[in-house]
């Protein structure tokens, strides 16, 4: 397997980032090194998406995943401080990819010369922010994932692919937010073998709504019903 000079940046442990690494790693595209944040805010995400695919598989961690390969990997406090931008301006990398982590800041986003790429589990531009499988079902969205390039604002970076999800009636929430998950590592893998052919592009999105925040109880609520009830609007069947 041939190491390419990108570094994987991801919240410590997130289920989110451990199955894109699994993905990549079966590709044949091996990082140059793994960048974990270890912090509470690290902590809150990964139980947040755990709790969202509960009872539906996780892949295996990044301490099992990279046994007997030499990759680096570093644990730093905050992806944005001083210590991650001087981590970066050390290793060089031609290319980040995200697995999850928090919102990026400028000076960070330009040290890759190639840029950075995240794979956000919802169709842009017409759902950005978080929990996005739950608003899209909220407001009767497809459901899917995009690969974008990142900028400085939030889930607003020119788009490489997107791709929906087929929603069958008896989908439950966690499978559906389970599915984002996958799909989320096959097109980073698209994205990353694009980047290696010289072939990677992304279209500027247009214009879109304001960046939604975590869903709070009474749209789980709605959410939960649309499901149960069969009134969410993009049911394949």
């Amino acid at each position: 397997m041939t190491k390419l000079n990108y570094v994987f940046m991801v919240l410590k442990e997130h289920p989110y980032g451990r199955e894109m690494l699994r993905q990549l790693l079966a590709s044949g595209f091996e990082p140059r090194a793994i960048m974990e944040e270890d912090s509470p805010i690290g902590d809150e995400e990964r139980e947040k998406f755990l709790t969202r695919i509960k009872g539906f598989p996780v892949a295996p961690t990044f301490t099992e995943q990279l046994k007997e390969r030499s990759i680096e990997r570093y644990s730093v406090p905050h992806h944005n401080k001083k210590e991650s931008r001087e981590l970066l301006e050390r290793l060089k990398p031609d290319f980040i990819v995200l697995g999850g982590t928090r919102i990026i800041k400028p000076t960070i986003i330009s040290i890759p010369k190639d840029g950075m790429v995240n794979s956000h589990p919802g169709l842009l531009p017409e759902c950005r922010g978080s929990a996005s499988v739950a608003w899209s079902i909220y407001f009767d969205i497809p459901i899917g994932c995009t690969v974008h390039f990142i900028d400085p604002n939030i889930d607003t970076g020119a788009i490489i692919k997107k791709q929906t999800i087929p929603v069958h009636r008896g989908d439950t929430y966690e499978k559906l937010c389970w599915e984002t998950i996958a799909l989320a590592g096959e097109l980073m893998v698209y994205a990353v073998d694009q980047w290696t052919k010289g072939t990677l592009n992304g279209v500027p999105q247009p214009a879109g709504k304001e960046a939604l925040k975590v869903a709070p109880t009474d749209v789980l609520e709605v959410v939960y019903k649309k499901l149960r009830d069969g009134t969410y609007k993009h049911f394949v069947d």
